[in-house]
């Protein structure tokens, strides 16, 4: 390890940092200090240029500047007296870690919309608040469920690989045949912003009919899709394709499970874009395996990433991809503005532009 520091005295302002970096692992912890009397801030990741600096001009920051996650130690030495804290879902944030950061925290911000990586009882007992980043993936991640519904769908990961193992020989009638979405039944399963999203991108490739399926009926958004809620068996029982697009609560872990893909038809493609605890996974490989159902298609997995001897990834009819849902660039500055907008927020006592209820 190294570590370089400076000082420089410019307009009355003293600047300092402090670098340290693991050879060999290229990951470095950076500080930065701008003015005296500014709140202190740890950013857990390197994140999109915009967001830093927006936090840099208000703020002292300290980034554990890689792409990989912040080992547990360092987060813990990162968090330690600060105002503020800025994390991603890979993070855990428990009283280890607000204990840890000390009694001037004042606010926590991630950059994700799901927020079950952060511990709501032990926010709550230190009166923090929670920042989150609602609304701005829903379209990324609507557009990308699509594509992996007709990645499965339509066996396209499957056709690559026969173009480039010639596999693909002369015409046959039903080889590479997969499953049309015209005429079908799409069920949901959480029928939130992103659900609403999917069912109007699948509603102009001749979708006959959505149910959805959750905690209470939604009629305002299912009206606007032309969406029917059901219980959960009768979703099951009579989708062509069924979306996991809900919440990750004690509730729903691990809800789509081996009962749950019993009553499926042997013809139905599951989808999941929401998170992968709500998944069994080894009912789910089972169900694949045995033809209980046709096919799935995950973006997300339980853990991330799913090792490469997972059994899921033997399956040619289970299409696998790198919780991706909001991987496009302008949606990824935007979470990251929104969660510094957030945080900076939480450091003033103002309530946050989007904020969990506690």
């Amino acid at each position: 390890n190294f570590a370089l520091k400076f000082q420089h005295i410019c307009s009355n302002s003293v600047l300092f940092g402090y670098f340290t970096k693991t050879e060999g692992l290229g990951r470095v912890l950076v500080r930065s200090m701008s003015a005296q009397g500014q709140p202190n801030v740890f950013v857990t990741r390197r994140i999109p240029q915009k967001a830093l600096d927006l936090l840099k001009e208000q703020c002292n920051v300290t980034q554990w500047e890689a792409d990989d996650p912040v080992p547990r130690a360092e987060l813990l030495k990162g968090v330690r007296g600060v105002d503020g804290l800025y994390c991603l879902l890979t993070d855990k944030i428990d009283a280890e870690v607000l204990d840890a950061a000390g009694p001037g925290l004042k606010a926590v911000s991630t950059m994700s919309v799901g927020y079950d990586h952060v511990s709501l009882p032990e926010l709550r007992k230190r009166n923090l608040p929670l920042g989150y980043t609602p609304d701005v993936l829903t379209d990324a991640t609507a557009e990308l469920t699509v594509a992996l519904l007709l990645t499965t769908s339509r066996r396209l990961v499957e056709g690559v690989h026969e173009v480039k193992s010639g596999g693909w020989g002369t015409w046959i009638p039903l080889w590479m045949c997969g499953s049309g979405l015209s005429g079908s039944t799409v069920g949901i399963v959480g029928l939130g912003r992103i659900g609403v999203a999917v069912a109007e991108r699948l509603k102009p490739f001749g979708v006959s009919h959505f149910l959805y399926h959750g905690r209470t009926p939604k009629p305002e958004p299912a009206a606007r899709v032309g969406a029917e809620y059901v219980g959960l068996d009768e979703l099951l029982s009579e989708s062509d394709f069924v979306i996991a697009t809900c919440a990750l609560t004690p509730e729903t872990k691990e809800m789509f499970n081996k009962s749950v893909f019993s009553k499926m038809k042997s013809s139905a493609i599951f989808i999941n874009t929401s998170r992968g605890g709500v998944v069994h996974q080894e009912d789910l490989y089972e169900a694949l395996r045995s033809g209980a159902i046709k096919a799935a298609g995950l973006d997300v997995t339980t853990p991330e990433p799913l090792p490469t001897d997972h059994p899921l990834l033997t399956l040619d009819n289970c299409v696998v991809l790198p919780h991706i849902g909001s991987a496009t660039v302008e949606t990824r500055t935007e979470m990251a503005v929104l969660a510094a907008c957030n945080l900076l927020a939480g450091l003033k006592g103002e309530k946050m532009p989007a904020q969990v209820q506690l």
